[in-house]
């Protein structure tokens, strides 16, 4: 009974889940709103969630064409990302932890699980691991990463490999005169809170982090990693491809 209770109050907070669940039943669905102490309120078009593979930005076209052997689609969502391997003929696995999202990448037809990744019970052998949408940013924080490269090293099959795009957002602080307006005090600037709100339903904070190349450059090869730049974005973002050090 307490796991049931728990699972219902999981789901009333998760507007992502309810969003995604609302958009595939009924083909629309309300405002799924983002808030942040750093940031003017936001929104996510719910649409964008299910987006066809030509509708992708480059970055995330380019890591479908990277991926090779059995796939591991990372906090997939919608499980659009998925979707489009599976039409490709790939081996695919997603992965989310909201429930509501993935009883909707089942009815999808996709293999999906409500687990998070940084699980130690969940050892299965990937040869790609996808974290799409700037997957990465379920690390929360720079001091996260150890265990973010651990549970990369658990899953990875012999010779696999990590595709993921994010952003260097130090633009956002960069000052008319081309200065960084940065608290250095503060932790790494692509430390990010956010919250979300969809209908009546808010969610719980979360912290996400934006990487830049060069810092993730650095952790990787810190924690036996290589990590190659694939391909820039159109607006200060990128995929990086991880393989770990022979």
């Amino acid at each position: 009974m307490k796991e049931n209770e728990n699972s219902r109050t999981a789901a009333k907070q998760d507007p992502m889940g309810h969003a995604i669940h609302d958009f595939y039943h009924t083909g629309k669905a309300g405002k799924l709103r983002v808030m942040s102490s750093m940031f003017y309120e936001d929104e996510i078009p719910v649409a964008t969630l299910f987006r066809s593979f030509e509708d992708m930005p480059i970055q995330e076209q380019k890591a479908i064409e990277l991926c090779r052997g059995k796939v591991l689609d990372v906090g997939a969502g919608s499980g659009c990302h998925s979707i489009v391997l599976m039409e490709r003929g790939f081996d695919v696995s997603a992965i989310d932890i909201s429930q509501l999202s993935v009883d909707v990448m089942k009815e999808r037809g996709i293999n999906a699980m409500n687990i998070n990744f940084f699980d130690e019970t969940f050892i299965e052998k990937y040869d790609t691991l996808l974290f799409a949408m700037n997957g990465i940013g379920i690390v929360g924080k720079i001091e996260n990463l150890e265990a973010f490269f651990r549970s990369a090293r658990r899953l990875l099959a012999p010779g696999g490999q990590l595709l993921l795009d994010s952003s260097d957002i130090s633009y956002v602080f960069t000052d008319d005169d081309g200065g960084m307006d940065i608290d250095l005090n503060a932790g790494y600037y692509g430390e990010i809170d956010y919250s979300m709100r969809y209908k009546n339903i808010k969610g719980e904070p979360f912290d996400w982090l934006y990487i830049d190349f060069e810092t993730l450059s650095m952790y990787a090869e810190e924690h036996g990693f290589k990590c190659e730049k694939c391909i820039d974005g159109e607006h200060y973002d990128y995929l990086a491809r991880l393989t770990l050090n022979s």
